[in-house]
């Protein structure tokens, strides 16, 4: 038993040595919904706009990134192209970002980037939205199928816009 603790020390080592991993988040469209209006105060009247967009663009998955014909990729949620909002292996681009940061779990600084694409050049940055949820008619109905009505935000909206430098 002694020596099979001891040989099991170097491999329980190693696991948490190797244990800085990035996790990913694969949404259910009201668990997202909520997530945006109470700890990021989306407004109400484009949420259904911002669900339809990343339903479309990333099936809600944190990890997604997409190999684009120029070359570029995009990353995460809202599939943040590394052209011109953020930069591959470093902080880069309009919005200062890592790329690779849009692909885990934590979406603040996702959402920080998006909040600014869509600020200068509105849903028409994403080809999906623009596709899919351009019609009113085509967005989720989240007030009656995630009882929109009764959330509201949990803190102030200054500390969404904050990028990172």
């Amino acid at each position: 038993m002694k020596h099979f603790c001891l040989c099991l020390m170097p491999v329980l080592v190693l696991l948490l040595l190797g244990s800085e991993r990035v996790e990913a988040k694969k949404y259910l469209r009201c668990e997202l919904t909520r997530v945006l209006v109470e700890n990021y105060n989306f407004d109400k009247t484009f949420l259904s706009n911002w669900i339809c967009l990343v339903e479309h663009e990333s099936n809600l998955d944190t990890s997604k990134i997409t190999l684009k014909k120029n070359d570029s990729k995009n990353y995460g949620l809202f599939q943040i192209n590394s052209k011109d909002y953020c930069a591959e292996g470093r902080k880069g681009g309009q919005c200062n970002m890592k790329c690779e940061d849009f692909s885990n779990d934590d979406i603040g600084d996702d959402i920080a980037c998006a909040k600014m694409i869509h600020e200068r050049e509105g849903f028409k940055y994403w080809k999906k939205w623009d596709r899919f949820c351009r019609n009113s008619q085509n967005l989720p109905n989240l007030r009656v199928a995630c009882n929109l009505r009764s959330l509201s935000p949990l803190r102030t909206p200054r500390s969404f816009y904050y990028i990172s430098g």
